[in-house]
């Protein structure tokens, strides 16, 4: 299978791309800058990069258009980023049904976020109805927008959305990790809150498995289900230092004035299930952060000695 890839070096992105290359596809990935593109050494066998923007599809549909499926990870963290996502969408709905009108059903994998169904304590599956916070009030539209326009003309169209992602040298439990070893860990809100995660690899299995399966269709959430609250997950952290680290509580008020709406996010309170993804036969390999974090510390240590 031929994947053009955007956000290839960002969070997600970066496991996607490792997922598919594993799997023995052919990736295209979405650069901003030409020494990236240019660094093929650096790059694994199937690997190719073209340099371009997300809000200037003309520097990329003429890559993505061969391809046989699209996938979209990337995102913008700039105050135009909705904007410049819808533009993306658009285009790459565009180069979808344009292959599909001529005969080549195209598919597309959307990336959007577990986030936008608000707070959550009754097991909401993939037909729950969005309910996000302030700062995620675009997305729905946009997968909205994706999914009606492959009903439009054809095209395969699926929507991802990834519980809160841990693994690795990043997000949110990585930055746990760090606060830990730097001696304070500030929780947002009392910490009963229950947070959806999904180990980064096994996401990313998820993304090939949709995509390689012509049957796979719509919403797919992406969760490990072990419905974790923040402050077992912090205190397994605390368990795990090398001394123990102080626990800050902050108001959610004060979190937004330095987080914006990614504090929102993360105070959100949700209990959401993956029932679609698993009927594809998809299982995560790992159930919970409090029962591996010895692990999800060994990788976070090792990615700070390879940095």
């Amino acid at each position: 299978m031929r994947v053009f890839l955007t956000g290839a070096t960002g969070y997600i992105g970066s496991a996607v791309l490792e997922a598919f290359v594993r799997a023995g596809h052919r990736v295209t990935t979405l650069v901003r800058h030409s020494s990236t593109a240019s660094e093929g050494s650096s790059r694994p066998p199937g690997v190719d990069a073209v340099v371009g923007d997300l809000s200037n599809p003309g520097s990329y549909i003429a890559a993505a258009a061969p391809c046989d499926a699209l996938v979209h990870t990337a995102f913008e963290s700039s105050a135009r980023g909705a904007s410049v996502d819808r533009v993306a969408v658009e285009a790459l709905m565009d180069v979808a049904a344009r292959a599909t009108a001529a005969g080549r059903r195209m598919a597309v994998i959307y990336t959007s976020s577990a986030s936008v169904l608000g707070n959550v304590d009754m097991a909401a599956t993939e037909d729950a109805a969005p309910r996000p916070p302030a700062g995620l009030s675009w997305r729905p539209a946009h997968e909205t927008a994706v999914l009606e326009s492959a009903q439009r003309s054809g095209a395969r169209a699926v929507v991802v959305r990834p519980g809160i992602v841990y693994g690795g040298a990043q997000g949110a439990v990585t930055d746990l990790l760090q606060a830990a070893a730097n001696g304070l860990i500030r929780v947002i809100g009392d910490g009963s809150n229950r947070w959806p995660t999904i180990y980064d690899r096994d996401l990313a299995e998820l993304y090939v498995r949709l995509a390689t399966n012509p049957e796979a269709e719509g919403v797919f959430h992406a969760t490990d289900e072990a419905d974790e609250r923040v402050n077992d997950i912090v205190e397994a952290i605390a368990r795990h230092a090398r001394t123990r680290p102080d626990v800050r509580h902050v108001p959610l008020p004060e979190a937004r004035l330095k987080l914006g709406p990614y504090a929102d996010a993360v105070a959100l309170d949700q209990v959401v299930r993956s029932t679609r993804a698993r009927t594809l036969g998809w299982s995560p390999s790992l159930h919970s952060i409090t029962g591996n974090v010895a692990r999800l510390l060994e990788e976070f240590r090792s990615a700070q000695a390879a940095a």
